[in-house]
């Protein structure tokens, strides 16, 4: 993993330089899915992107499939206005774009389960492999709806297309995986069926904000943070997943999952991996994995009826979002009327390691809140004396570092200042680093970050299978007790959640951070 990366100092014209070697083989990237929402918003930009600026080989071809009736004409067509409307870098340079579109095709499908499709796909392939001189290298990405990914590492073991005889073979998963710890681990085993775990991408998009990676750099590369990261100095650490949107078009899928699952289980764990793991003997893929594995293999595991205890869960109402008003949850497209999905969660969770014992981590993640906002706030301790007599304990304010993850990537410090005149009063003050005021170049986006890293067979920041069942572990037993618990409490749109998940954190003498 090259050191511009993680350093962010790409402007840097040797360390510029050294990016040049993270060009990929040629290969073929073949996208399930490839006329839906993920693959016209995030896939088709990020590879125009990554074309754009010189990071994919001249040799990199892509096919699209799908069940929706196109040809390789109709399909550039509409990844042309894919990239128009969601593209960071605007609209397509015309002579990037013609080199780009002249290596995009399409393939339908039949149905996912269709067999002689997978041979049509296979036929395609190795005429294109001809043409283009691939090597035989495939990268398969399924931008597909869960129920059918078995389906497809069916259709694609039928097919031979995931024989490594000639070239490389590598899949790409989105999230969710699985919707539950059984259904994760029968998918794992359809997978390793089929492909190794090192060919195996499991997708995670936070964690390719560069926020998150710059927080492994924020504790091991900076001397003045790592001795101050643990429970000596840290009072609590809160995570924070604010979503200000509903569930807009998803929602058929998302009353079948809910909040936990949808993001708790994975973006709020990985994030809590990442702050609470040691450092690692190296920083290659298997290594930093190790070491978030063992995070989550800390996590005290309450039993259903404690976890229960231990969650708050709601459910929006109407009320007002941005000065205009917003329907209540069961009032969303594709939502059942009494249902009982929750779209807030708020827990508290504790690891049993050296480090962190007895610190609670606070994770809480809900729709229709006031923004949109992702940061991990680590709070430290208060000091044991005040030596100044104008100021009480309580008046002084801890010290906190906020990693702002989205929408205003950086980085701040809160501190006591004293307030200059003659008197000893103190205030908090803020020092803040955002990327956009430091780096002058346009950050990458995370799916740009992730996919050429798939290419390059590097997994640090993918998950593993592992890691998922940890995941599933912890969460389980929340599902388990929810079963046998009150219906989640309304909150109306606008609000910063149910009124119990404040009472839930003022019982540890603690507050949410109002963003």
């Amino acid at each position: 993993m090259d050191i511009a990366h993680f350093t962010g100092l790409d402007e840097n014209p040797l360390l510029a330089g050294l990016r040049l070697t993270r060009t990929p083989e040629p290969a073929i990237m073949v996208i399930f899915g490839a006329s839906g929402d993920l693959t016209q918003r995030k896939l088709m930009p990020a590879l125009y992107n990554l074309t754009r600026e010189g990071l994919l080989p001249a040799q990199f071809v892509v096919v699209g499939v799908a069940r929706t009736e196109m040809d390789d004409t109709a399909f550039r067509a509409k990844m042309h206005a894919a990239v128009v409307e969601h593209s960071r870098s605007g609209d397509p340079t015309p002579i990037v774009w013609e080199s780009f579109a002249n290596r995009l095709f399409y393939l339908p499908l039949k149905t996912y389960d269709d067999t002689p499709s997978y041979d049509a796909l296979s036929a395609r392939l190795a005429e294109l492999d001809t043409r283009f001189g691939v090597g035989g290298n495939r990268l398969f990405y399924l931008s597909t709806p869960p129920s059918v990914a078995g389906e497809i590492i069916d259709g694609l073991d039928h097919a031979r297309l995931a024989n490594t005889s000639n070239g490389w073979r590598r899949i790409i998963v989105e999230k969710p995986f699985g919707y539950d710890i059984d259904s994760s681990r029968a998918l794992n085993g359809q997978l390793l069926r089929v492909f190794s775990e090192d060919e195996v991408f499991r997708i995670d998009h936070y964690l390719g904000k560069e926020t998150v990676q710059n927080l492994l750099v924020l504790r091991f590369a900076n001397a003045i943070f790592e001795p101050i990261w643990n429970h000596r100095y840290v009072d609590h650490v809160q995570i924070t997943v604010a979503e200000q949107v509903g569930v807009e078009e998803r929602g058929g899928y998302y009353d079948g999952a809910g909040a936990l699952r949808d993001i708790i289980q994975n973006h709020g764990l990985q994030l809590l991996s990442l702050t609470a793991m040691e450092p690692p003997i190296d920083f290659d893929a298997r290594q930093v994995r190790d070491e978030k594995l063992k995070v989550l293999l800390s996590v005290r595991m309450p039993g259903p009826v404690e976890a229960a205890r231990q969650t708050v869960r709601g459910q929006y109402t109407a009320g007002i979002i941005g000065g205009a008003p917003a329907p209540g949850y069961g009032e969303e497209p594709g939502v059942k009327p009494a249902s009982t999905t929750e779209t807030y969660v708020a827990m508290q969770l504790e690891l049993e390691t050296w480090r962190w014992a007895g610190v609670p981590f606070y994770l809480r993640t809900g729709k229709r809140l006031p923004k949109r906002a992702t940061e991990i706030a680590i709070e430290f301790r208060s000091p044991p004396l005040i030596l100044f007599p104008t100021a009480s304990l309580g008046s002084v304010r801890p010290n906190l570092l906020v990693i702002n993850i989205q929408p205003d990537e950086g980085v701040s410090i809160r501190f006591e200042a004293k307030v200059p005149g003659q008197t000893m009063w103190m205030r908090p003050v803020y020092m803040d680093f955002r990327y956009g005021a430091t780096f002058a170049e346009q950050q990458p986006e995370a799916y740009e970050r992730l996919i050429l890293d798939a290419l390059l067979g590097d997994a640090t920041l993918f998950t593993r299978a592992d890691e998922v069942e940890a995941q599933w572990q912890i969460i389980q037993p929340i599902l388990d007790g929810w079963q046998h618990a009150p219906p989640p409490e309304g909150y109306p749109a606008g609000s910063w959640g149910p009124a119990r998940a404040d009472a839930f954190i003022e019982a540890g003498r603690r507050r949410w951070r109002r963003l």
